[in-house]
């Protein structure tokens, strides 16, 4: 006990701030319980051992008094085993002074443990500027900061096109939708960014959600309410919208290593190939920019008879010659060709049975979706209760999604800026020994490894040099993997790119950071420092020398010719 005790104070801040003669005074005075009350420890143990006291003499009354009541024959011995709580559903008697339970001391401790981990979460004020993003303004609009950490990954909130098309659309059907889909009813701007999505990823329909987060979660649970026997595989590194999608199904699961293909299929291989399975997966994991191995997943699938539910949340816009992602990417010379319609070949998207994606990145709006085939999305519609008892988009926001859409198919010019930038960017820090974690994608992460350290260097870089990079922390990432997350978009050009890699260098110098060398010698740490294959860029460089003009010109029209027409596969229309 006296070596617990020992241990005890040397990690209490407390105690070790205080000397012997304050914490006697303390003791003596009464003080030391009420400072106690403050410990996110000590205050929790003080209350409920205040607690089991009450309830403790609590029973020792109601025993008393009852047994009383027996002896002189006013109650019988039935009626003492109803008053027992642990025995009955009986009323509690409120009589006496119990203590109702510390909601708001709960909140506080729980509070202040993520302040004393250092995984207390500050929301800084950073306000876009529409016409000059990436640059913001602070509380003071004349404080001017460079946003680089912007999921917005393209800059097109500030497209005029998709501003144009919004302002029409607000001023003539308004601000919101009015309801459900349901209830307000269907209108033309979700047949128009519905068609619009399927004709993107070449699936034969569509359906809009009013967030990705919400869209995973409700398919993802569908599926395992629904099918019977339903087994999920997810990967260990899947978004918190799709581990809450695959809980709450309530279907067995098997959680495989990350991006790991023969753990993938020792797990799929322990069930008949009759057995309904789903393989949940990302494109691009956007915490560490890795990039899945898609098509042997698909191989996979077809093997163990399996669903594929890929999320393309990071990739839609980015990659691929008209943004659908990395499934498109895959093939790029094919679709580069084919356009719109769908290859002679058959591809790794069209292998995909689900795409999830999201309108709030790449392409600069809010909202979530998911493509798929016609009966599977009617089937979303009339059953996910995340799609029915939600209010729709507004028309504004689904008519500027669609219009920002048609704006990335029709060009290659800003995905293949954004990605000279993300080049730029992760050589002169490579360069510099600073720590990128090594992927193949547009994410720049740049490990740091506590959370305290992560703060002053995003404190540092906003306060110093007017740079805006959150710092990234528990449960996004795991504890002592924090990092700064860096995303270029096509807006910064070298001169921004020069302050940004000096800034950082400087940042790492002044708080005494690791680098690439300091990792290396403890074993290295998510890639840094470690011996590893290092990751081909996504994009070749034959694929940045291309230009708008190689793209092939047969741009879809959901207004003239509904989907099916040009593209080749069945109307959506009769769902609706």
């Amino acid at each position: 006990m006296e070596t617990l005790t020992k241990a005890s104070m040397a990690v209490c801040p407390f105690i070790k701030s205080s000397s012997t003669q304050a914490l006697r005074q303390l003791s003596n005075t009464g003080g030391l319980t009420s400072q106690a009350r403050h410990c996110p420890f000590m205050g929790a143990a003080l209350t409920a051992k205040e607690q089991a006291r009450l309830y403790s003499t609590k029973s020792v009354k109601r025993s008393a008094t009852t047994s009383a009541k027996v002896a002189t024959g006013t109650t019988s011995s039935s009626s003492y085993k109803l008053a027992t709580p642990e025995l009955s559903n009986a009323q509690v008697d409120l009589s006496n002074h119990e203590l109702a339970f510390d909601f708001n001391g709960y909140l506080n401790d729980d509070l202040n443990k993520k302040r004393l981990d250092k995984s207390y979460r500050f929301f800084n004020n950073i306000n876009r500027l529409a016409h000059e993003f990436p640059k913001a303004h602070r509380a003071d609009e004349q404080d001017r900061v460079t946003v680089w950490c912007s999921n917005d990954y393209l800059g097109m909130g500030k497209n005029q096109q998709t501003l144009d098309e919004m302002k029409r659309v607000l001023d003539k059907y308004g601000s919101g939708a009015g309801g459900t889909r349901n209830i307000a009813g269907h209108n033309t701007h979700a047949i128009r960014l519905e068609s619009e999505l399927a004709a993107l990823h070449k699936h034969e329909a569509a359906l809009v959600f009013s967030s990705c987060f919400v869209c995973n979660d409700a398919v993802l649970s569908l599926f395992g309410q629904k099918i019977k026997d339903l087994v999920i595989f997810s990967d260990e590194l899947n978004h918190a919208s799709m581990i809450q999608g695959i809980r709450n199904s309530r279907a067995r699961k098997h959680i495989f290593k990350h991006n790991n293909l023969q753990d993938l299929e020792e797990k799929l291989a322990q069930y008949p190939k009759s057995t309904p399975k789903l393989i949940a997966f990302e494109s691009v994991y956007s915490m560490c920019g890795s990039i899945a191995p898609i098509e042997a997943i698909c191989d996979l699938a077809e093997k163990y008879g399996a669903l594929t539910f890929l999320d393309e949340v990071h990739a839609v816009g980015m990659y691929g010659p008209h943004g659908a992602g990395v499934a498109e990417h895959l093939d790029f010379e094919a679709h580069l060709k084919s356009g719109i319609n769908h290859p002679d070949i058959t591809t790794v998207m069209s292998r995909v049975d689900m795409v999830t994606g999201t309108l709030g990145k790449a392409f600069g709006t809010v909202g979530g979706y998911i493509t798929g085939k016609a009966n599977m999305i009617d089937w979303f519609r009339s059953y996910a209760p995340g799609f029915i008892f939600t209010t729709s988009l507004p028309p504004a926001i689904m008519a500027g999604s669609a219009t920002s859409i048609r704006y990335q198919r029709s060009t290659l010019a800003d995905r293949i800026a954004q990605q000279k930038n993300t080049r730029y960017v992760k050589n002169n820090m490579n360069a510099l020994g600073l720590p990128v974690m090594p992927n193949p994608s547009h994410i720049v992460p740049v490990l740091i490894g506590n959370a305290g350290d992560a703060k002053r260097a995003s404190d540092l870089l906003l306060n110093k040099y007017d740079i805006y990079v959150q710092a990234i922390n528990f449960p996004t990432v795991p504890i002592g993997e924090e990092r700064l997350r860096i995303t270029p978009t096509p807006g910064h050009g070298p001169e921004l790119c020069n302050h940004l890699i000096e800034s950082v260098d400087s940042v790492f110098k002044e708080l005494n950071l690791k680098r690439i060398n300091d990792w290396a010698k403890i074993g290295g740490l998510c890639g840094v420092g470690q011996e590893h294959d290092m990751d081909e860029h996504i994009w070749t460089d034959e694929q940045l020398s291309l230009t708008d003009a190689d793209l092939n010109p047969n741009v879809f029209n959901p207004e003239i010719s509904p989907i099916g027409v040009s593209s080749g596969v069945p109307s959506v229309s009769p769902i609706y």
